[in-house]
């Protein structure tokens, strides 16, 4: 397939992808008042999204790039901190979604929203103070060489990044995974990265450091199918925090971040 529709031909798949989820969205609301009090308090550490934005710290006055923004959760929560956010997406509708999610949460201000794809996105040369993505890089693995090139270019001389992506370091526990009947909301063709794409990516990005989730955690979807850890009730919530605490535990084995689903991938850009 010649590259360039090959390219072309996985955009207009994922928008497409996304859009259809985006339509489904029948109701705007301003983001969970307990969500964002969660995020803005990163207490506990020892799960993904609350790592990260501990990781980030003090946002006010910020730029910061939200790569792969979908329904616009994480531009909201990193507006919510203080910070000025671009945040990115190929799917029309996620944008049009997450533009109006941003103006019922009263972020609008803080928040331009760019449709495009990163490849030929037209951002601000070393204008971020942060590069975030979430569940992003696995999507663009034919031409992430290239694109972790750009994302470095936007980045200010000693920016952060910070990134969460499913990896996966066994084929025998992928192929065990395919058999399990745990619905997923997948794209077409779209893979965790693997040890040689953490390899790209350590080359492009200085000062690379990982840590891993997801072990005894990958059971907290079946503890809690609706993923509303705010609203849960007490047992659900004892036992989704015990599961992840558990995990961190097992994770600092050397040798066990290998059965790992999930990994925060973070550092700084030189100055």
């Amino acid at each position: 397939m010649d590259p360039v529709n090959g390219r072309e031909e996985r955009w207009n798949s994922e928008a497409r992808f996304f859009d259809g989820q985006a339509a489904r969205v029948a109701e705007v609301k301003p983001m969970d008042a307990m969500t964002l009090e969660r995020y803005a308090s990163a207490r506990h550490v020892w799960f993904n999204k609350e790592f990260r934005f501990r990781l980030v710290g003090d946002l006010r006055g910020k730029r910061v790039l939200d790569v792969g923004c979908g329904n616009g959760d994480n531009a909201i929560l990193l507006a919510s901190r203080g910070a000025n956010v671009v945040a990115i997406d190929l799917s029309p509708e996620s944008v049009a979604l997450a533009a109006r999610r941003a103006e019922a949460s009263g972020v609008h201000s803080r928040v331009r929203f760019v449709c495009s794809p990163l490849e030929t996105a037209e951002l601000e040369s070393r204008g971020f103070d942060l590069i975030w993505g979430d569940g992003i890089l696995h999507h663009v693995i034919p031409e992430l060489d290239q694109l972790l090139g750009r994302l470095r270019g936007f980045a200010k001389p000693g920016a952060r990044y910070v990134f969460s992506e499913p990896v996966s370091y066994s084929p025998t526990l992928r192929r065990l995974r395919s058999h399990v009947p745990i619905r997923t909301d997948a794209t077409p063709g779209e893979r965790p990265l693997e040890p040689a794409e953490l390899e790209i990516i350590r080359r492009h990005l200085p000062g690379f450091r990982v840590r891993h989730f997801g072990l005894v955690a990958r059971f907290n979807r079946l503890v809690l199918p609706s993923n509303d850890l705010e609203h849960a009730g007490r047992i659900q919530k004892a036992i989704v925090h015990l599961n992840c605490c558990v995990d961190q535990a097992l994770l600092a084995i050397p040798g066990v971040e290998r059965v790992a689903n999930t990994a925060v991938i973070y550092g700084h850009i030189p100055k």
